[in-house]
């Protein structure tokens, strides 16, 4: 090893232990809900969503998969309200009680202008009792989503936005930014984590499209399908 390098290394070791290293993931000085999934835990720093700050969440046009991405954080973040801001489709509450959602901590705002969506998105993180915030804003500027962001952070909020996959070029004052995609074929999410405090990471994250108790669920009703059929065949 030269001179050079070794003294690098010699002034690394000595840096306090809080200063974040860029080719290792940080650690976060505020709270993280775990995603419930713990291949993506274990690429976030801090191990889960950040609180107190924003994530974005890219995705083609049509596509949502932000309940199976979100939906066991958000039925384990708090008691309190979910607030979604101009969601594209009425969720299925009973599917989402289901796993954990119960359907009093949804609340739904149907503001349809950008800057009601904004407003609406504001007000509900000023709001003590809320746990979590999902808006679906498909033309935001880079400006608005930093008053976003410092409004999570001063209230130490969740904040999920979802936008279109054609908002990849945007910069973005996200502290976390994703970008999300179905596989069909293998009933799969296909993760890209394009910005997160840590060295990038260059190929994408590959979940289960379906929750564990999910699959259970569904492998329940199966069989109980497959033992009617035969008890009357």
């Amino acid at each position: 090893m030269s001179a050079l390098a070794r003294t690098s290394a010699d002034s690394l070791h000595g840096i306090h232990a809080d200063v974040w290293h860029a080719h290792a993931l940080a650690s976060p000085v505020q709270q993280v809900q775990a995603t419930g999934d713990a291949v993506l835990d274990a690429q976030l720093p801090g191990g889960g969503w950040p609180v107190g700050a924003l994530t974005e969440i890219l995705q083609p046009v049509g596509v949502h998969c932000e309940w199976r991405l979100l939906l066991p954080a958000l039925a384990h973040c708090g008691q309190g309200p979910v607030v979604l801001v101009a969601p594209p489709h009425v969720p299925f509450v009973p599917a989402l009680a289901a796993q954990g959602l119960v359907a009093h901590r949804l609340l739904s705002v149907g503001a349809q202008p950008v800057g009601s969506r904004l407003w609406a998105c504001e007000q509900a993180l000023r709001c003590a009792d809320v746990d979590a915030v999902l808006a679906w804003l498909p033309q935001v500027r880079s400006d608005q989503l930093r008053r976003l962001q410092m409004a999570a952070a001063e209230h130490s909020k969740l904040l999920f936005v979802m936008r279109p996959a054609s908002a990849f070029a945007d910069a973005s004052p996200a502290a976390l930014r994703l970008q999300v995609q179905p596989q069909q074929e293998a009933d799969a999410l296909q993760i890209h984590l394009l910005k997160r405090r840590g060295p990038p990471l260059d190929k994408p994250l590959h979940l289960q499209a379906r929750s564990a108790r999910m699959q259970v669920q569904l492998a329940s009703s199966q069989a109980y399908a497959l033992d009617r059929t035969a008890a009357f065949a």
